[in-house]
């Protein structure tokens, strides 16, 4: 990664320096924390859902435009909620702001692609399945994220980790795959691109920098936190998540074991609830998402000093992986 000289086709597709992308997050991906990570050389992501509605989501994009120039994009979530996800109208809004990059995630973005190819957006649709990845092709998607077991959030039903998921995911598809799950370092990227994806994508390691927009308990608790601190939770209602570990992870458990309902469920699990972990520090005020790869992180950097230490740690990995397989390495 020396003088920002990794190029990719996700580099040129998405106009970006390096090829990492900050997934987008409900209630954390919001204009700092995005323009921080486009600023660094990136891609930022604020979520349309976050904003709740169509102006709420202008405004947020006009803040992005304030503090930064580079390309950013905006999540569409097409996950089933409790409230109507009005995504339409969010994409008038993208159109009007002249935002041309979106990630879609949750189901397949059928419905909205003709609506987002004619008006020459570039489509990155986040799968957790070779099957998904696949259909998502054939729909005119410009690229897939696939996330495997270790992510936060929705890893999907397979239990796949992205070691096996990633190289699938690549033999089966012809457009630029980005990987996630279990990516927070430069060690992390060089695998990926091995393994060949062309960019990775991080949300766990991006909350626990300066510029993520949530409590400095949360962010600590991550630095202090191994991988062994998160549960997968809600496979019985068909939507699992991997979540931190605390008191209400830890009931919902419980509670699934014993047969609850969505119904009994849905008063732990609302998003809503999360707000109390984010922005007043109650560790123990909701679920929220978080990724085995919580496990590398030892210390909350800013995002540019976090991507110059990947940069690092990138370089660190390709020369050792020259050096022993050199002809005349003795490691």
């Amino acid at each position: 990664m020396r003088g920002k000289s990794v190029k990719t086709r996700i580099t040129k597709l998405l106009g970006i320096e390096y090829p990492i992308i900050c997934g987008g997050m409900f209630q954390v991906g919001r204009a700092e924390l995005a323009a921080a990570v486009s600023e660094a050389g990136g891609l930022g992501i604020i979520t349309s859902k976050t904003q709740v509605s169509p102006e709420g989501l202008r405004s947020e994009i006009h803040k992005v435009k304030s503090l930064t120039k580079k390309p950013f994009a905006v999540n569409l979530n097409l996950f089933p909620s409790q409230t109507a996800t009005p995504n339409e109208d969010f994409i008038d809004v993208l159109i009007d702001e002249g935002v041309k990059i979106v990630e879609t995630s949750g189901r397949s973005p059928k419905e909205l692609m003709p609506k987002l190819k004619e008006n020459g957006f570039i489509v990155l649709h986040k799968v957790a399945g070779v099957k998904y990845a696949v259909s998502a092709e054939k729909l005119g998607v410009d690229a897939v994220i696939i996330v495997g077991n270790e992510t936060g959030g929705h890893p999907g039903m397979s239990d796949v980790g992205t070691l096996v998921m990633l190289p699938r995911i690549v033999d089966s598809v012809k457009i630029p795959v980005i990987a996630g799950g279990g990516y927070a370092d430069g060690r992390g990227l060089v695998s990926a691109l091995a393994f060949g994806a062309e960019g990775i994508v991080m949300g766990t390691r991006f909350m626990a920098t300066e510029e993520a927009p949530i409590h400095e308990n949360v962010k600590q608790w991550m630095v202090e936190a191994d991988e062994t601190n998160t549960i997968v939770i809600q496979r019985n209602i068909g939507s699992p998540s991997r979540v931190a570990l605390n008191e209400i992870s830890k009931e919902v458990d419980r509670l699934e074991n014993e047969g609850a309902t969505i119904e009994q469920l849905l008063p732990l699990i609302t998003g809503q609830r999360a707000k109390q972990v984010y922005f007043e520090g109650d560790l123990n005020g909701g679920i929220w998402s978080c990724g085995q790869s919580v496990g590398l992180i030892k210390e909350i950097l800013s995002i540019k000093d976090l991507f110059a230490q990947m940069a690092a740690e990138a370089n660190k990995s390709i020369n050792f992986i020259q050096k022993s397989m050199s002809p005349h390495s003795k490691v």
